[in-house]
């Protein structure tokens, strides 16, 4: 039984058997299979003429193509019909209903479920490797002989002297754990003596809580994630098959 050929490149002819193997070899053959479990999980999502025609319409002046001859040098540069353009443009729209269909109704769980990394914080920090010293900054910050800020650029020893030991605002899921959970337990003002984490001893004071609030934009950050989440679960499993 012949091979079929499905692909012809200068003097090289590839057939189907061959596909897979160099897909592979080029690291094509994840994105590939990714696209194409997004295309299945987004075959029943749907949308309006309009938002057909208004997502074309963006995705042209988007890339610059409103021009008849700037599009057709785009898609050839590709290897695309017009059909493969429209269904390009068409695409993030039905993704995006394809998220709201399959999660937004379990969005207020899984935001109360990660609310405690997506509180942010302001805090200030000094850390230093001498215990002596770190009592004394310590013992000068509780007194209020010095600002924290001073003390700061003066001793501490990481990046956050340059800005006078001021951090943020950041998600709590950024600092160490033991520290986050030290900021997400203390009030605004407080001040920690110095605390062991790893080689270095930690004077901490929070600034600032701002807990997370679930807005627009934060239901469309968690959408997204939920989306990736599943997204690298199917691929694995995919990939895990062709073992």
């Amino acid at each position: 039984m012949g091979t079929t050929t499905v692909l012809r490149i200068g003097d090289r002819v590839i057939s189907a058997e061959e596909i897979v193997p160099l897909l592979a070899g080029y690291q094509l053959l994840p994105p590939l299979i990714r696209e194409i479990i997004i295309d299945e999980a987004v075959a029943t999502a749907s949308c309006t003429p309009e938002e057909k025609a208004q997502a074309y319409q963006q995705f042209l002046e988007k890339n610059q193509l409103i021009d008849e001859t700037a599009k057709q040098a785009w898609l050839k540069q590709r290897g695309m019909n017009p059909a493969q353009l429209e269904a390009l443009a068409v695409r993030s729209i039905l993704i995006e209903k394809y998220k709201q269909d399959t999660w937004s109704h379990k969005l207020e769980s899984y935001f109360l479920e990660r609310k405690g990394k997506l509180d942010r914080v302001i805090y200030s920090l000094i850390r230093t490797k001498d215990p002596g010293v770190a009592q004394e900054i310590y013992f000068r910050i509780q007194e209020g002989e010095e600002s924290f800020a001073d003390l700061a650029r003066e001793y501490s020893q990481g990046p956050e002297a340059q800005t006078g030991g001021l951090i943020g605002p950041v998600e709590l899921s950024v600092p160490h754990p033991a520290l986050a959970q030290m900021l997400r337990l203390s009030q605004p003002g407080q001040l920690f003596p110095p605390t062991r984490l790893g080689e270095w001893l930690l004077i901490v004071r929070l600034e600032k809580f701002m807990p997370a609030q679930l807005d627009d934009s934060m239901r469309q950050r968690l959408l997204n994630e939920c989306f990736s989440t599943w997204l690298s679960e199917q691929l694995n499993q995919q990939l895990a098959a062709l073992d």
